[in-house]
């Protein structure tokens, strides 16, 4: 496995209308690195965002997509995203206020 800092898990966070839906019960959705595991993902979360507590991470492996392009099939690169859950006392992530 590849030597994945903590500053390195998260990539970008997933805004969809599912997942500003699930902010009301402090779940937060991200894109990540695909072979980081969960407790990076939460060790990442707690360093990145001052004040957060993790309670709960669930992660999927997501296939790429086959595209077509002429005559010629290909596959989009594979993704990892994880549902981060928060303790009830912990502070919101401030990337998803205001939206």
């Amino acid at each position: 496995m590849a030597n994945v800092q903590y500053y390195d898990v998260i990539l970008k966070p997933v805004i969809t209308e599912k997942t500003m839906e699930l902010m009301a019960d402090k779940k937060y959705t991200f894109l990540i690195h695909t072979e980081a595991t969960k407790s990076q993902v939460k060790e990442a979360v707690e360093k990145m965002f001052a004040g957060t507590k993790v309670k709960n991470v669930n992660t999927m492996n997501l296939d790429g997509k086959t595209k077509r392009r002429g005559t010629t099939y290909g596959k989009t690169a594979k993704t990892k995203k994880a549902i981060v859950q928060l303790t009830e006392d912990s502070a919101e992530i401030e990337i998803f206020q205001g939206l």
